[in-house]
């Protein structure tokens, strides 16, 4: 089966467009000084500007432009030398002026793409722009016995609004796409990424057709701001969509929103078009001219980028790709991971621990790695142990229970290892001698299995390898146990 066959749902093609609003992680508004800060007691960090009293202007945030820019170099777009303003005329009763400040035919970010791995297959989307626009404010309509309010908190917060061509094919790739992004933006620092608190809003714009024929009619689904969610959201509309032409009936474009409670969408409005903004030019704002030689210093102070040090780990380090791509879901835990392999020279030993034992101990505390009680060089101690043969791997993971608990005396990372080896009786069995009398008596007490492993039954020496860890008390050498064994069974 092709793969464009395998991506049909019932004979349509599935085509997604994103449009995401990253809060930018300024402290101030993009227009006004006012705060930014999450949780505010309603209309507390609204300031005149915000709220278009009359006789004020706003004033251009140079944080939010430098966020634009990095967001720009790090997925390969064009910084726009000269990009302009405009007014995007709608009423709402949370947007005082009458319009929100965005950018229409000249976005300061053009272009670029966001590339990411959907299992073994390498995937690529196209962006068409990122433009800079001021957040709405906010309708309350909860607690007000059965009136609603206006929360102005919002209004002017700053917001980088990244749109795709329509390249996704379905909501798993959806899904992955919305995943790396959201690393790309918290991993350079231009958004601290947190869906619950709105500063990462996906909308996708979803449509289907027979393959080989125009794009249908898109809807959008708003306000995404779960990957599980945004996964059963496209998933309904996908089928819903179907079902619509399947029965005759034409899709309508339109605006929807997911009731995760249903897990359906439902439509809000009919979808407007570009026109319908009536956009033109901000009189109160100039062009935006970006000079190249600031450009020049913000790519100085970039950092390695995810998919970049993804590939270093695979080239140097010789992991897979999957492990590469687990590894750099933020800069804390790739240098993690780098500080530990380079400290104990078992780079695939220290990902298995980083992926395995390490990430389920942090996600039972709901913890980062960079709050983790066994830091980076203590792992490569316990790593160094596994390696040259001191304890086994089950052993191991007794020494982490105690070093993640804060059980280790002070000392050396090796001795603290050492030390608590000891304590417990850990130490592995690897003499040979000891071991060949535990399997000479493990032999002559199991005739049947003997006899078993003999007729070709391999499950019989699965049981003698049992039998001969249960006498040394989980002490010996895994590896040594299966050698030895088979030497003393002919």
């Amino acid at each position: 089966m092709s793969q464009e066959k395998s991506l049909l749902v019932h004979g349509y093609e599935v085509v997604i467009g994103f449009e995401t609003h990253a809060q930018l992680s300024t402290n101030s508004k993009i227009f006004s000084r006012a705060s930014v800060a999450f949780g505010a007691e309603p209309n507390t960090q609204a300031c005149a500007v915000d709220m278009a009293l009359p006789g004020t202007l706003p004033v251009m945030n140079q944080g939010a432009v430098e966020r634009a820019i990095r967001f720009g170099l790090a997925v390969g777009s064009h910084v726009a030398e000269r990009s302009v303003f405009a007014r995007k005329n709608y009423f709402y009763p949370d947007l005082p002026k009458g319009y929100q400040i965005s950018q229409f035919e000249i976005p300061v970010v053009q272009g670029g793409e966001v590339s990411f791995y959907l299992g073994d297959e390498k995937k690529t989307v196209r962006l068409v722009r990122a433009h800079l626009e001021e957040d709405a404010g906010k309708s309350l309509h909860e607690d007000f016995h059965g009136q609603s309010g206006i929360d102005l908190n919002r209004a002017g917060t700053p917001l980088l609004e990244i749109v795709t061509e329509p390249d996704i094919r379905s909501s798993a790739e959806a899904v992955a796409y919305a995943k790396e992004l959201h690393k790309i933006v918290t991993w350079i620092g231009i958004c601290d990424g947190n869906m619950q608190e709105g500063s990462f809003r996906c909308d996708a714009n979803v449509s289907v057709r027979k393959p080989g024929a125009p794009l249908g009619t898109r809807r959008e689904i708003k306000n995404l701001n779960s990957f599980k969610f945004m996964q059963q959201a496209i998933d309904f509309e996908v089928r819903w969509q179907i079902e619509q032409i399947e029965d005759g009936f034409e899709i309508q474009q339109a605006t929807v929103l997911f009731d995760p409670d249903t897990g359906e969408t439902r439509a809000m409005r009919t979808k407007e078009d570009a026109a319908d903004y009536r956009y033109f030019p901000d009189p109160d704002l100039p062009p935006l001219v970006i000079a190249r030689e600031w450009v020049e210093r913000v790519q100085a102070s970039m950092p390695e980028l995810p998919r970049a040090q993804a590939e270093r780990f695979v080239r140097d380090y010789g992991l897979p790709e999957y492990d590469a791509t687990t590894l750099t879901q933020s800069p804390a835990m790739g240098a993690y991971f780098e500080a530990a392999a380079q400290a104990c020279g078992q780079p695939k030993l220290v990902s298995n621990w980083v992926m395995g034992e390490v990430s389920r101990r942090l996600n039972a505390e709901e913890k980062d790695i960079a709050q983790a009680p066994v830091n980076a060089v203590l792992l490569a101690a316990l790593i160094q142990r596994i390696s040259d043969n001191t304890i086994s791997n089950n052993a191991a993971k007794q020494v982490m229970d105690a070093l993640w608990a804060g059980e280790a005396p002070a000392g050396e990372p090796l001795a603290q290892v050492d030390a608590l080896v000891e304590a417990k009786g850990l130490k592995q069995m690897n003499d040979s001698g000891a071991l060949e009398a535990i399997i000479a008596e493990v032999i002559a007490a199991n005739e049947k299995n003997v006899a078993e492993y003999r007729a070709g039954k391999d499950k019989a020496f699965n049981a003698l390898v049992g039998q001969v860890m249960k006498a040394s008390k989980g002490k010996a050498n895994p590896g040594q146990v299966n050698e030895l064994l088979k030497q003393a069974l002919g």
